[in-house]
């Protein structure tokens, strides 16, 4: 019997070719992308189908280690095969071996073994969903946050006006993050309303642990009208966790695309 997802041909242990995975996933019921002993997780996930697949061990890297129940839209992966596929029989056949977990590989491409999905991006861009109505959430239950007290998007995006360009954001990183420096660049930040949604977007090189999420709460603290958006600059210059607003929840958090030169 054919073997469904035909090899080109086999190469020795030097030459394993390097593909490149943009996947899509619902986070709810993984403990995050990153391996962990306290739950299922993504990385394991596309490893196991991996190995299913071509019958090897393989380590997965991704371009970003999303929190347990952040979700992604288009997270990058790398992985080394050790045999040579079409692009469209790696998709497919990952694709077959994810089933039923809520992952999809959209896309593969075949690239240079100095490609690295974490160490060549140049650009993050994160979507945080927010509804704001009263009434509770049903199909979006678990993707959004729902915040049920009016929120003024403006003053939302004025306050995180202060929070572009290169800054310590010691006051937005959470007590457990293990970057060397708390020094970041925000690239861009906005907040647009479209009916009860609101849409936080922001897009940096990169981030520390748990920021944008920490930055959204500070956000709706400022849409609430309990903080004055000026007071970001503030909590900014605090270099104190303590200073800002709760992490907001991370349903609401999407891995939105990773950008490469």
């Amino acid at each position: 019997m054919a073997h469904p997802f035909p090899l080109a041909h086999s190469l020795g242990d030097d030459e394993m070719p390097r593909y490149k995975l943009t996947i899509e996933y619902d986070g709810t019921d993984f403990v995050g992308w990153q391996q962990q002993d306290n739950g299922p997780s993504v990385q394991v996930a596309l490893q196991t189908a991996a190995l299913n697949f071509c019958g090897s061990q393989i380590e997965c890297m991704a371009a970003g280690r999303t929190d347990s129940g952040v979700h992604a839209l288009g997270q990058v992966v790398h992985l080394d095969l050790p045999h040579t596929y079409t692009e469209d029989t790696v998709r497919d056949a990952l694709n077959a071996h994810l089933r039923p977990a809520p992952i999809a590989v959209l896309d593969v491409e075949r690239v240079d073994d100095r490609f690295h999905a974490r160490f060549s991006a140049t650009k993050r861009v994160y979507h945080y969903v927010i509804v704001n109505r009263r009434t509770p959430l049903t199909v979006e239950r678990g993707r959004a946050w729902l915040v049920t007290h009016p929120l003024d998007e403006a003053a939302m995006l004025a306050a995180g006006k202060h929070l572009i360009g290169r800054h310590d954001f010691t006051s937005f990183r959470a007590s457990e993050c293990q970057a060397k420096s708390p020094v970041k660049t925000l690239d861009s930040l906005e907040s647009v309303r479209t009916g009860e949604h609101v849409n936080i977007i922001t897009q940096a090189r990169s981030f520390l642990h748990r920021q944008v999420r920490n930055i959204v709460g500070t956000l709706v603290m400022v849409g609430e009208g309990k903080i004055l958006p000026d007071h970001v600059a503030t909590i900014l210059a605090a270099r104190n966790r303590e200073s800002a607003g709760p992490c907001a929840p991370p349903d609401g958090l999407y891995l939105f695309a990773i950008g490469y030169d």
